[in-house]
């Protein structure tokens, strides 16, 4: 395994580099970058279809640097240059372990007052430049598709807040342990409490931008299980413990075309050095797993990438709002339901059931998506007898 990108560099190209970033956060940066551009090309065909409206809004121009916005700038420039620039005179202990620097009282005092002066002075020069007397209010239209960033912005923080909160109460005793640890780390995080979380917030704040909530969810299905499998791959990269049950059976025969690793693996030089020592091994990373287990990251990528194409294509076939959405609740619930039987996870009882918290919350997807499915399909078939016409206006 890689817990960090320059492990695998390392590996594939023989050299000896030393990275700070975590393989898996830099595909879970990859994941929201392509979720980010699938969503722009939905919200950009919703608007030509006239799904979703542009909307117009004034905003003053040729205002002068107000003392607020010079603090905010000062205060952020100098937190930026007190971390970089005290990484990099500190490089060594910066790369080997990111987080604990981020997360420290580490840094270079010099480096964030000259980065905070340097970058004031910049935004107050630029606004100098753009000043006018007097400002002037002007008309700018806000395309459908301008609200990207902003809805990955509050999926992100929502998703990441609502991730954390699930795992904690899935893993009290994790949690009561060692809070601020559980706090800050970077694993430890439940995929439907984000989900969960992050669909109420970007909710709000479509319904505050004019957008229809059942046309916002359309757009956003195809790239929340893309940029899920892309995530998947991160958590197989790095061997963060999210991986399948004892797998000690011999591999079928129809299956034989297919390398060992992909039915049982032992995920060697794991990030949680979770196992027995590797001989001969000599790092921060040097344990793997004593029996294989099934990779069931790599099947979750496989399974959410098939899903993608899927509602990918069906996206335009579909004329009732929401329905693709119900789609991907279906699909999403079936997926995570039959993975967590081969996946580790905590057991607990329920009405005599030993479950998974991810099979009860698929299992509400699932019924959820059926649902909405039946709901939707009848309740647009029923207002189509009523006003004949209107379907046209309509669509996903």
């Amino acid at each position: 395994m890689y817990p960090k990108l320059s492990d695998l560099i390392n590996d594939w190209f023989g050299t000896n580099i030393v990275l700070p970033i975590q393989s898996y956060g830099f595909f879970l940066a990859l994941a929201f970058l392509f979720g980010a551009y699938f969503l722009y090309r939905e919200l950009q065909r919703k608007e030509k279809e006239g799904l979703i409206k542009p909307r117009k809004k004034k905003i003053q121009k040729g205002k002068p640097a107000s003392v607020q916005e010079l603090a905010t700038v000062f205060i952020f420039n100098f937190v930026l240059g007190f971390k970089i620039i005290g990484g990099l005179l500190n490089y060594n202990s910066f790369a080997q372990n990111p987080q604990d620097f981020l997360f420290s009282s580490d840094g270079s005092l010099a480096g964030g007052i000259i980065l905070a002066i340097a970058g004031t002075a910049w935004f107050y020069y630029t606004k100098k430049k753009k000043e006018l007397h007097p400002p002037v209010w002007e008309e700018v239209t806000i395309h459908a598709q301008d609200n990207t960033w902003p809805i990955v912005f509050v999926a992100i923080l929502f998703g990441i807040l609502g991730a954390k909160v699930f795992h904690w109460f899935e893993n009290w005793e994790e949690f009561s342990g060692d809070p601020l640890e559980a706090l800050l780390s970077f694993s430890g995080m439940s995929f439907y409490g984000g989900l969960l979380i992050a669909a109420v917030a970007v909710g709000f704040y479509a319904r505050k931008q004019g957008i229809k909530w059942w046309v916002l969810f359309d757009s956003v299905a195809p790239s929340l299980i893309l940029s899920y499998g892309i995530g998947r791959i991160g958590c197989h990269v790095a061997g963060d413990g999210d991986w399948g049950i004892v797998n000690t059976l011999d591999k079928p025969g129809w299956l034989s075309f297919l390398p060992d690793w992909l039915w049982s693996y032992n995920y060697p030089h794991n990030i949680l050095n979770e196992g027995i020592p590797i001989p001969g091994c000599t790092g921060n990373h040097c344990y793997e797993l004593a029996q294989g287990v099934f990779p069931t990251p790599v099947y979750e990528t496989i399974m959410a990438i098939l899903i993608f194409l899927f509602l990918w294509k069906l996206r335009k076939h579909i004329q009732i709002p929401g329905v693709l959405a119900s789609v991907y609740l279906v699909l999403n619930g079936t997926e995570r339901f039959l993975i967590e039987k081969i996946r580790i996870n905590n057991v607990f009882d329920l009405w005599g059931m030993k479950v998974t918290q991810a099979e009860v919350v698929s299992v509400i997807l699932f019924a959820t998506g059926i649902f909405l499915i039946i709901y939707l399909t009848y309740s647009y078939k029923r207002n189509l007898k009523h006003e004949p016409g209107d379907h046209l206006k309509t669509g996903s």
